[in-house]
């Protein structure tokens, strides 16, 4: 299987001792970081950003478009209710994370597609009597979870398209079958259970070293409700083969020992003594950042049993204050409940199991920073730094967001304790608000997609931004920091899932909620991709050109 350049640089970039730059206070890290920077330009033919930033940015629009710039453009390759297989399985709604698996290099190859939340407007109808019925249950899990497409670009027309006799083309929704690893399984935090219905509320993932995928599940609540499932049972990172259409050799699971939190993405990198590493956000106010180191080391000849790395390991939370990680195990939650006085907590956390479960409780319990919105985290191709988009936080006043960059000590993964610093602030200053989903293209600059609420667009502090749109961000060279805007959405909608193909001449991209303020079916705000036929807005992957 052929491997994105960038996820590989992810997976091996564990040795650069000499660009550390995190060894010391942050008041002293300007001049270490600048003299980085001068030598990072010249690693693995990263040269000096301000000649790849090739393009005219655009100006923020307000238009029922998904705009580029001059000399770039656009083929729609799935919406939503899109037959994807000859088994009649559908497009589901609300796509989100994209991930390309190469076929044939970076002309065909599989998609693999989150699908986050459904609208009940388009997709499930009303509640009868404040409840759903089977049929509307069925459609509300159905639209959820995962969609596996075929994709490729015709030679002749130079066009992306869908091949729906794909024998790989599927869906795994909330209807689907999981099993339960790692030390929450079969326990009674989770009621039992070791196997368990379905994912949804999937919103970013990540790459595995072995060839899988990570899909996240973040705000499960509503849908575990409304179709009256254990809301233990959801909230977890799910792992499931593409590749493997009737998983006979490798069964979809979901992954207790990364913890129970609003996952917004996964992101997989290897310390320096070879034990997997992965990073995750907690969409929420107030929230905690998290990473996950496995007790066993990467055997590469493993394949695909290298997952059970991710059953056994210490899942840490971030306290950004001390520059620490702490660990969230059963022994530090209840040491410091017994020093505390605190009989609540002993009565709650019994297990190494409930600490897993109520994650985002033990990682504040026991000190760990809350943060504004930690949405997408993504490993440095360049020098092992984690770039985290802190979305917002009103309440706090922090309208607009930032990225931070956290610089683990000695450049390793594995390390325990780190510095950080902001990256990139959102306002006017930088002409975007809310950054949410990062990647990185082959020069090391951060391309960033922004979410900024459908109810704050074109309004008061967001009246500038105008539609969600999609930045590209230096992080060396002479425009390290500086955001240029390369797309701007459809009305009311979010760019999510940026994902290269290998040869990163093209950029799957999806356009998640256009017309999301719709009241009315029949008048709705957006009707964005604008094609022959279709009576409504339609959430879409497509594939950008031109680069």
């Amino acid at each position: 299987m052929d491997v994105n350049r960038r996820k590989f640089l992810t997976f091996v970039g564990t040795g650069m001792t000499a660009m550390t730059i995190a060894s010391t206070g942050i008041g002293a890290l300007a001049p270490k970081v600048a003299a980085a920077d001068n030598a990072r330009d010249s690693l693995f033919g990263y040269e000096n950003r301000k000649s790849f930033i090739n393009f005219k940015p655009i100006a923020p629009s307000s238009k029922d478009e998904l705009l580029l710039p001059q000399g770039y453009s656009y083929d729609v390759v799935a919406a939503y209710g899109d037959v994807i297989n000859q088994q009649g399985d559908t497009f589901g709604f609300n796509c989100d994370f994209t991930m390309y698996l190469p076929i044939q290099g970076s002309s065909r190859g599989l998609l693999l597609v989150n699908h986050e939340y459904t609208n009940p407007l388009y997709v499930e109808g009303p509640m009868i009597g404040g409840k759903y019925t089977p049929e509307q249950v069925h459609k509300l899990l159905y639209n959820q979870g995962l969609s596996i497409i075929e994709v490729y670009e015709d030679p002749k027309t130079k066009t992306w398209k869908m091949d729906t006799d794909s024998k790989y083309a599927r869906r795994i929704s909330g209807l689907a079958a999981f099993e339960l690893t790692g030390p929450a399984a079969g326990t009674s935090a989770v009621n039992g259970a070791t196997k368990v219905q379905g994912t949804f509320a999937n919103c970013s993932g990540g790459a595995t070293l072995w060839g899988t995928v990570l899909s996240c599940e973040e705000n499960w609540e509503t849908t575990a409700n409304r179709a009256g499932l254990d809301t233990t049972h959801y909230g977890w990172v799910v792992e499931v083969d593409p590749f493997d259409k009737d998983d006979k050799n490798f069964k979809p699971r979901k992954h207790t020992a990364l913890g129970r939190f609003h996952h917004e993405n996964c992101a997989m990198g290897l310390s320096k003594d070879h034990r997997i590493v992965v990073y995750s956000g907690d969409d929420k106010a107030g929230a905690c950042v998290y990473k996950y180191i496995s007790k066993g080391k990467y055997n590469k000849a493993l394949g695909k049993e290298n997952s059970k790395l991710l059953e056994d390991g210490t899942l840490f939370a971030a306290d950004m204050m001390n520059g620490k990680w702490l660990p969230l195990t059963i022994e530090s939650v209840r040491e410091l409940a017994i020093e505390k006085g605190d009989q609540e907590k002993l009565n709650k956390f019994k297990t190494q199991a409930d600490v897993l479960v109520n994650a985002n409780e033990a990682a504040l319990f026991l000190g760990a920073t809350p943060t504004d919105r930690p949405e997408d985290v993504e490993i440095s191709p360049i020098d092992n730094s984690i770039f985290i988009a802190h979305t917002n936080n009103a309440s706090k006043g922090n309208i607009h967001g930032h990225i931070t960059r956290f610089f683990e000590t000695n450049a390793d993964l594995g390390s325990l304790t780190f510095e950080f610093e902001i990256f990139a602030a959102g306002g006017t200053q930088s002409g975007f608000s809310a950054p949410d989903n990062l990647d990185f293209d082959r020069h090391g600059n951060l391309w960033t997609v922004t979410d900024i609420s459908s109810s704050s667009l074109n309004k008061g502090a967001h009246a500038s931004f105008k539609n969600n749109g999609m930045f590209v961000i230096p992080t060396t060279g002479t425009e390290k920091g500086k955001a240029f805007q390369f797309a701007s959405g459809p009305v009311e909608a979010e760019l999510t899932g940026p994902w290269w193909t290998p040869n990163q001449k093209n950029m799957f991209l999806a356009v998640q909620h256009p017309g999301e303020s719709t009241k009315d079916i029949h008048n709705p705000t957006s009707m964005w991709p604008h094609r022959q036929g279709d009576t409504m807005p339609r959430p879409s992957v497509v594939v950008i050109k031109g680069f």
